[in-house]
């Protein structure tokens, strides 16, 4: 009765693919930034060391100053946003954000900058070098910068004593054997950026708590947040141990470090709460789990630690160990347009929390991230699925094996449905979801959706059904022995389809040419 329809053959046999070598740029950054809690303003600099790895000369290098996307409505951003009638209500009510003070200079000689040529694209800006860059050669770029932030409707901002500060400096665009990936920062369309090594000095009031990309380089904070959120871990009650900063007055500096990442965002708040456990990987290594949330009577994030210590178990097992030394989760204010969005070592979520099994499934969702995404750097702009719809396959498998759920179908599914086997259950379900309408193709390019719902239906609902096509005709083991190739292949890189594809026929032993011709079928995957 639960009969799923295969639409591929698989054909045995490897091909073989004439690719352009690959390389990858390097970045060092150095940051330094001041919050400003009562205008809402940061004010920092940062110096880049950028490492042209490529076996082309750069001339210039384009920057995106993503706070540009919030100036007014004239931007890529708001145009995405005033045209998608799902997302029209974000603009009821709100303020813009900006950044400018930019002095821009290239080994220490003052730079030239030039706009965008397309008017939308006020959050792009073009830095010329003075002379050019040859591969292999280093050149340091340095700037300040201030940034306006905007209340929070998208990303980026404030909202009720809570700062979000996310794609907030002056960050480098991807350059690779495609050239430059210069685009504007949208609304609905996530991130291409170039793996670096951060040191970011964060200095603030000192009442505030702060989560944020990396290690925490400051001992005795470390400390004090450890020790608080071990106790809170520990009870599992409903009066969490609030963290209490020894000095009240005047200002702190946090400072943070982590390697080999494509991004860095930092929250804060006066009001968080704290939780801390650590989890052990299966090489030995430990891993930092805390997660920051509000002191609610009976709140469902007294047990984020643990969910999230499933989730890193989990995909670690199914795709490979978890690199990072840290994995952190925090509550913000509900959005009205998200679940959460993920950043290296680190994810705000944004959904309401009434239900156990819905706040586990979206904290599960976005720590996954950290795997696609942070470790696997795929074009999320070019490459949706590749991103949203991989980490989605093994979301679902995270719900049906726990609680035998699905987090589109929620209470509508059948008990005698949940009282099948996983594997069944997981049959059933994926059964289901060959009769919700996706039209679009799943190769199908950001800026190429139509609607809000296509782009969701599509990148994550779809492309998680043509993974189980593959596991349903090859079976789960292969498909995750085909995954861990995929991550030993490209960690820290940034993998194309193609690359994807070459490494899952590697481990397969097969030939996926129709399989992955799926990817640009339009509709649903019915039988013939």
């Amino acid at each position: 009765m639960y009969k799923l329809i295969f639409l591929f053959l698989i054909c045995f046999g490897l091909s073989s693919f004439a690719q352009t070598p690959y390389f990858q740029q390097k970045l060092n950054y150095q940051i330094n930034v001041t919050l400003n809690d009562i205008d809402k303003t940061l004010k920092g600099d940062e110096t880049i060391i950028y490492k042209n790895n490529s076996a082309s000369t750069l001339d210039f290098i384009w920057f995106h100053i993503y706070p540009n996307a919030y100036k007014n409505e004239t931007t890529a951003m708001f145009q995405q946003i005033k045209n998608d009638p799902s997302r029209k209500k974000k603009l009821e009510k709100y303020s813009t954000g900006d950044i400018d003070g930019f002095n821009f200079k290239v080994n220490g000689q003052i730079a030239i900058t030039e706009a965008h040529p397309n008017p939308q694209y006020i959050d792009v800006i073009k830095v010329k070098l003075q002379s050019p860059l040859k591969p292999g050669d280093s050149v340091s770029i340095s700037t300040d910068f201030k940034v306006k932030l905007p209340s929070y409707f998208s990303r980026s901002g404030f909202a009720d004593g809570e700062f979000m500060v996310t794609q907030w400096y002056p960050k480098p665009a991807v350059f690779d054997k495609d050239g430059w990936h210069e685009f504007p920062y949208l609304d609905m369309g996530e991130f291409y950026s170039e793996y670096g090594d951060y040191k970011v000095n964060i200095t603030l009031p000192a009442e505030y708590i702060v989560g944020a990309t990396g290690i925490l380089q400051n001992d005795d904070e470390l400390n004090q947040y450890k020790t608080t959120g071990a106790k809170n871990f520990a009870t599992k009650d409903d009066k969490p141990t609030l963290y209490v900063p020894k000095d009240k007055n005047g200002t702190k500096t946090l400072s943070y470090v982590m390697n080999n990442v494509p991004d860095f965002a930092w929250f804060a708040d006066k009001k968080y709460v704290i939780a801390y456990d650590t989890v052990k990987m299966a090489s030995g290594k430990t891993v930092d789990v805390f997660t920051y949330y509000y002191n609610k009577k009976k709140s469902l994030w007294l047990q984020s630690v643990d969910y999230t210590k499933d989730a890193i178990k989990n995909y670690s097992k199914w795709i490979g160990e978890y690199e990072y030394p840290i994995v952190q989760v925090v509550e913000g204010p509900k959005n009205n347009a998200s679940g959460g969005m993920e950043y290296p070592t680190i994810t705000l979520i944004t959904s309401p929390d009434a239900k156990a099994q819905s706040l586990d499934a979206v904290i599960t969702h976005e720590v996954g991230h950290n795997w696609f995404m942070g470790i696997l750097g795929s074009n999320e702009r070019a490459n949706t699925w590749q991103d949203e719809g991989l980490n989605t396959y093994y979301q679902f498998r995270y719900e049906a094996e726990k609680y035998k759920s699905n987090s589109i179908f929620g209470d509508a599914i059948p008990e005698n449905i949940k009282a099948l086997p996983v594997d069944q259950f997981q049959a059933a379900i994926y059964n289901a979801m060959m009769g919700i309408p996706m039209k679009p193709a799943i190769a199908t390019s950001l800026e190429k959706f139509a609607t809000s719902d296509d782009y969701s239906m599509t990148s994550y609902i779809k492309t998680a059904l043509w993974m189980f096509l593959l596991e349903a005709a090859v079976g789960r083991e292969k498909v995750d022995n085909a995954f861990k190739t995929y991550f030993n292949d490209w960690k820290n890189k940034h993998p194309s389809p193609l690359d994807m594809k070459a490494s899952f026929e590697k481990s397969l032993g097969t030939n996926l040419n129709q399989y992955f011709e799926l990817l640009n079928k339009e509709g649903s995957f019915k039988e013939k």
